[in-house]
């Protein structure tokens, strides 16, 4: 049993101080993975087992959860799944074999509650990329983007950035009428990266013309949604959190809620220098952008908005066969409790915080299932499931069927199921991956039988 672990691992990741340069006259000090921010990328072959070797330098014990990938409970780096922990000062060993292909991350998965340098707020992240067993190579170029935030502070205001559709406004009027007490605290930032670099600073990405560009980005935001555009240029999206989508689809801005990730092809035919980047004019000029710049190109980078009435919709990806009837329906309502001036916001899963769930919720093996969100919020909330890859099969009434993910924004009061089936035993953790909600009720724990 021991002959695994003799020797070198395959992968290893320090936890660890760092020093992030995100502008040439900013460094954060914060902790990272092998002495940078994001981490390195981490290239695996699917289906091929690799020994992971953890070494935590820090005070503090860590969970290490490996975004995305269908891997047992132990190793999958959540305390709520009596994952392995990796202690303060000290080492963990482990084999894991890395499936499903695609982008997946690493990420610190501890709770951070009130403490901002705790948790995703760090620079704990890093892609991971496994390599599928054939892979067509329809591109010139691979680019890995990272983002993230930086300097979080606490702040009585909305920070969510929204577009409200009619029913959310409604709804919201609502919820407000005669209340006067304010919500809790969000957490804001004061600046933004791609890749560890602040806009303006760092290595442009350095282009061709007619080269065609797979651009596979990852928000590893603790609690930010953001969009990316590119001007005079469009995305084709072919994968959504590393899934081949059966419907690629052309679009104008990218949107990808906290922990997601979208694969992109980019027909370089626009030369000159172009700002990739937010269209949210203060958080690009706090950094959240990219130069793209094609050889021979003059000049200062440009930016230009993009088209007003662009549209995100997880939908015009979905294709093929119709969803099959799950064999249980399981009704999730999202709930907030106000926390008012100087206090947190609580959040519940009917009804509940997770606090108050008592024993986690049994699956039977092999059956699938649907879980019918129904977001009674007005915050847009990124939810992740763990140890497993669902199928939206409905967002705000619209029925779909095809696109799988383990991340799917559900906007302020809109509704979205998803299907999957209970095909890895043990404990499965669903949340919220905004930070600040999971660490403040917004759980729910699965136990596959």
């Amino acid at each position: 049993m021991e002959a695994p672990f003799e020797g070198p691992a395959d992968v290893t990741l320090r936890i660890g101080p760092v020093l992030v340069d995100v502008a040439d006259d900013h460094t954060i000090s914060t902790i990272g993975y092998n002495g940078a921010s994001p981490g390195p990328l981490i290239r695996l072959k699917e289906g091929k087992t690799v020994t992971v070797e953890l070494i935590n330098e820090t005070d503090a014990p860590e969970f290490v959860h490996w975004h995305g990938q269908l891997v047992a409970a132990a190793v999958d780096g959540a305390a709520e799944e009596n994952s392995l922990v990796v202690p303060a000062r000290g080492k963990l060993r482990y084999r894991l074999t890395p499936q499903p292909a695609g982008l997946r991350f690493v990420h610190s998965h501890v709770v951070a509650g009130a403490d901002l340098h705790r948790g995703g707020y760090t620079g704990q992240h890093a892609p991971v990329y496994i390599e599928p067993a054939n892979d067509p190579g329809r591109y010139d170029q691979e680019v890995f983007l990272t983002t993230h935030e930086w300097e979080p502070f606490f702040t009585g205001q909305e920070m969510e950035e929204g577009e409200e559709h009619e029913e959310q406004k409604e709804e919201k009027e609502k919820t407000e009428a005669g209340e006067e007490k304010p919500n809790g605290w969000e957490v804001g930032y004061r600046l933004f990266s791609i890749n560890g670099r602040a806009l303006g600073h760092g290595e442009p990405i350095r282009v061709r013309q007619g080269a065609r560009v797979l651009f596979r980005i990852l928000n590893a935001s603790a609690t930010e949604n953001i969009k990316l555009a590119l001007p005079g240029h469009r995305f084709l999206v072919v994968a959504l959190d590393g899934n081949p989508v059966p419907t690629p689809k052309l679009v104008d801005v990218l949107r990808l809620g906290a922990a997601e990730r979208i694969d992109a092809i980019v027909e370089m035919n626009h030369p000159g220098a172009w700002v990739l980047g937010t269209p949210r004019d203060d958080d690009r000029k706090n950094g959240l952008g990219v130069i793209v710049e094609y050889a021979g190109s003059r000049g200062d980078p440009q930016w230009v908005a993009p088209p007003r009435k662009s549209k995100w919709d997880y939908t015009i990806f979905g294709g093929g066969r119709p969803a099959p009837k799950p064999d249980q329906v399981i009704p999730m309502v999202f709930g907030k409790i106000n926390g008012g001036k100087g206090g947190f916001n609580r959040w519940t899963i009917n009804g509940k915080t997770y606090e108050d769930q008592g024993e986690p919720m049994k699956l039977q093996k092999g059956l699938r299932y649907r879980l019918a969100f129904d977001n009674r919020t007005d915050d847009a909330h990124p939810l992740h499931l763990h140890r497993n890859v669902f199928e939206l099969t409905s967002v705000d009434g619209r029925p779909t069927a095809g696109v799988m993910k383990d991340v799917v924004v559900i906007r302020g009061f809109g509704r979205v199921d998803v299907d999957f089936t209970a095909d890895q035993p043990g404990l499965s953790l669903f949340h919220c991956h905004h930070q600040l909600h999971m660490d403040y009720g917004f759980m729910q724990l699965f136990d596959v039988v």
